[in-house]
């Protein structure tokens, strides 16, 4: 039997390629190599030659990292990226389990962290309740913790992620495995030594854009983030959103009658808290901000049972988003309150109509919950749900390139 063919050819191997260029932390040969790849690949979809965005950011590398217990063992451990390091000689300090580590764990244990190690765990980044590490990291700080260890899900491999930190003081921290939590937990009290070493250093990446014009100078920019982490692929975080934009930029090209033009964005840093688009935003004029009508930014979908569109707060871009679901036959729901987890926020808070597609959102079962570990591989992307994201995808695009007017879709949902 004949099997239909995909309206999107090269998605399956694009998802590979991207995925054996490796984690593409930025900085690393990784992220160069994913560049060279996208700016070829990005080409192909388009057929018009990318727009190279390089700007600084502060480059950083880990050298070593370890964790003694107080009985000798030594234990893996996962530097933040951009966390300061120790001394050569380590730092030695008691640990304060504070669990979950929300605002209230902080607080309730307030007389217990100054100079000590504080111990959270990592959550489900995509849920209306999550509280991200860089908040965790943050009050550490505010407490005058003296380090910072987050517990990723997996019992025997450290969780990774960004410290949040950007520039200027910071306290050592680094992810490390459920296993290890749980025994520095049953011995809270005793010291440990936890050493760090790293490099930092002025350094430039690239963003890299591809712009297909319409009728008007308005614009549909359609993101995704190119880099990521060096524990696996980085293959839902963000491998999935690359090559579903640039599934759906193919089918755009062939697209008639486009009132609007759609700019295929790759953003670079995102995981070094979003800089590649920050730098974006930062350089347009209001003119430029004005004609950008909507912002859809791809990050993690093809690796869950259900689709989410998070709004940032922008309830008028919501029945464009039903029409695409219904024209799709692909199910999205809707979380409104701005989250600012990936470069959607960047274009909101400037005032663009912004949302984050993303798979897994509150399934505390699915396979998003191994982000930020060595179980972030394509294994765990599903070959339909992905070409469902681009289907809704596109149809998205579509009809935000044919639609008359965007006045509702600026509209703001007011704080209560």
């Amino acid at each position: 039997m004949s099997q239909t063919p995909s309206a999107f050819p090269h998605l399956s191997a694009d998802l590979d390629a991207i995925c054996d260029t490796g984690g593409r932390l930025t900085g690393t040969p990784s992220e160069t190599k994913a560049v060279a790849l996208l700016k070829t690949l990005g080409r192909r979809a388009t057929g018009v030659d990318p727009m190279v965005q390089s700007f600084a950011y502060g480059g950083w590398r880990a050298l070593a990292a370890s964790l003694e217990l107080a009985d000798g063992s030594r234990h893996a451990c996962h530097p933040l990226v951009r966390t300061v390091p120790t001394s050569s000689a380590g730092l030695t300090a008691e640990v304060v389990d504070l669990g979950r580590g929300t605002e209230a764990d902080f607080a309730a244990r307030a007389g217990r962290i100054p100079g000590r190690i504080v111990l959270v765990r990592h959550e489900l980044m995509f849920s209306a309740d999550t509280v991200h590490r860089r908040l965790k990291y943050g009050w550490a700080k505010e407490y005058g913790a003296a380090g910072f260890l987050i517990a990723g899900p997996l019992r025997e491999s450290p969780v990774t992620g960004s410290s949040g930190r950007t520039d200027g003081a910071g306290i050592p921290a680094a992810g490390i495995s459920l296993e290890l939590a749980e025994r520095l937990s049953a011995h809270e009290g005793e010291p440990i030594r936890l050493r760090i070493a790293t490099e930092e250093t002025e350094a430039t990446a690239e963003n890299l854009f591809f712009d297909m014009p319409g009728s008007i100078d308005e614009w549909i920019v359609l993101s995704a983030h190119i880099d990521g982490h060096d524990l696996a692929e980085s293959a839902m975080d963000n491998a999935t959103g690359l090559a579903v934009a640039l599934s759906v930029a193919g089918r755009v090209r062939r697209m008639e009658g486009r009132r609007r033009g759609v700019r295929l964005a790759f953003f670079n840093a995102e995981e070094w808290a979003l800089t590649g688009s920050r730098h974006y935003i930062a350089g347009l004029s209001q003119r430029e901000r004005d004609a950008i009508a909507l912002n859809v930014n791809l990050d993690t979908v093809g690796c869950g049972a259900h689709l989410t569109a998070l709004t940032s707060d922008f309830p008028g871009i919501e029945p464009l988003l039903a029409e695409a679901s219904r024209a799709s036959g692909v199910p999205l729901g809707i979380h409104r309150p701005l989250q600012r987890n990936s470069d959607h926020a960047n274009f909101a808070e400037a005032g663009i109509p912004a949302f984050r597609m993303v798979s897994g959102f509150d399934d505390r079962t699915g396979p998003t919950r191994l982000l930020l570990t060595k179980q972030d591989v394509r294994a765990h992307v599903d070959r339909r749900q992905i070409e469902d994201a681009a289907s809704l995808a596109f149809e998205i695009v579509h009809l935000g390139c044919l639609e008359p007017r965007m006045d509702a879709w600026r509209t703001r949902q007011q704080a209560a």
